[in-house]
């Protein structure tokens, strides 16, 4: 099934021509789950992998035999989408209330090797947006799933670049580590479906005078408004305030949430609707909606770096709705949610060197 992002509330290059000048296309993926081949493009699927090529795996020294159980992450996301539209039974209560964060692995020591996980591949013919090293036409990312790397304990991403018409026979099955430092670090299957977007340079970064005539329209409309209390600017709910105690479960209250903000009245403005797309995508510009602008070049030949690859929680949300696909208006809560990765404060962005993609690239959160 594709994806239709419905067109925006306004044409706001045709408002403010300046803005061509700050104009970029996206391709948004929309994963939603499903059981990809190593022959798609996809979100957490089986990876066109050599069977004679080794298996990328993590060795920096951190604590990886405890946290959540893969296993029990994606039997915790089973049992909650098998059971959208009823109550929970007590079966899959008392499943639930045996799963959670522990010593899974004590075999496992800080610098023991364990296979990195599988979280996207793409292929360029898919992916209008997708450029990589010359004849190479298909991406992997993978990433330890523990937030224990570097100055910033981030997650360890990798990128593989390679030609899909060289790989023969394909490793299988393709090996993954047994624990997760926190399950929002691990991806749910996901097929994609692609959809070339415009988007607009985050205001913070276009020039002042630009930014003036943009805020000072219809009043200061287009970026005066706040968001609603307990949403955060990116349109999810702020995963740091717990539900009401009136909700029997976090997901009720998500629904319940959701549904209010379908109440209000439609409203725009330039960061949420009119410049940049939310959600998993490839290209595009980067949102610093939580932090000031910062600059990302490229370590080896300070060439500014591009966003390749965003990982963001929200598909399209509160003060981002009117991004929100078409066909999933009456999807609920987990349409807007489908891959259960929730990095940073819920994004993430792999940057990559224009100039030449094979120099180190690097993340950026919000």
């Amino acid at each position: 099934m594709t994806r239709t992002t419905p067109p925006r509330p306004l044409d706001v290059g045709a408002v403010f021509p300046a803005l061509a000048a700050h104009r970029r296309t996206a391709t948004r993926l929309h994963p939603r789950p499903g059981t990809p081949t190593a022959r798609e493009s996809s979100v957490a699927g089986p990876l066109l992998w050599p069977a004679d090529e080794p298996w990328p795996v993590c060795t920096a020294t951190h604590t990886k035999g405890r946290g959540h159980l893969l296993s029990e992450v994606r039997l915790k996301r089973r049992i909650h989408a098998e059971a959208q539209g009823r109550d929970l039974t007590e079966e899959e209560l008392r499943v639930l209330r045996g799963i959670g964060r522990g010593n899974h692995a004590p075999d496992l020591g800080k610098d023991a090797p364990v296979p990195m996980l599988a979280v996207a591949q793409l292929y360029t013919r898919d992916i209008p947006d997708l450029t990589g090293p010359e004849g190479h036409d298909l991406l992997q990312v993978l990433w330890c799933p523990f937030e224990a790397h570097g100055a910033g304990s981030t997650i360890d991403v990798m990128l593989t670049w390679r030609r899909s018409a060289d790989v023969g026979t394909v490793l299988d099955p393709q090996p993954e580590p047994r624990v997760a430092g926190r399950d929002e670090c691990v991806p749910t299957m996901c097929v994609v479906h692609p959809e070339q977007v415009v988007e607009y340079e985050y205001l913070g970064l276009l020039e002042e005078g630009l930014q003036e005539e943009i805020c000072s329209w219809r009043g200061g409309l287009l970026d005066d408004e706040e968001p609603d209390e307990g949403w955060d600017e990116e349109g999810g709910e702020e995963q740091d305030a717990p539900p009401p105690a009136s909700y029997a479960t976090y997901e009720d209250y998500e629904a319940a949430m959701a549904a209010a903000l379908e109440d209000e009245p439609e409203s725009f403005t330039y960061m949420g609707d009119l410049s940049i797309a939310p959600g998993w995508k490839v290209g595009g510009f980067a949102s610093w909606h939580l932090t000031d602008p910062a600059r990302v070049d490229c370590e080896v030949c300070d060439t500014p770096m591009p966003p390749l690859l965003t990982v963001d929680m929200w598909e399209g949300g509160g003060a981002s709705r009117s991004w929100r696909p078409l066909e999933d208006r009456d999807g609920g809560p987990r349409a807007h949610d489908p891959v259960g990765v929730h990095l940073g404060r819920g994004l993430m962005r792999v940057h990559t060197c224009p100039a030449d993609p094979s120099h180190p690239h690097r993340l950026s959160f919000q």
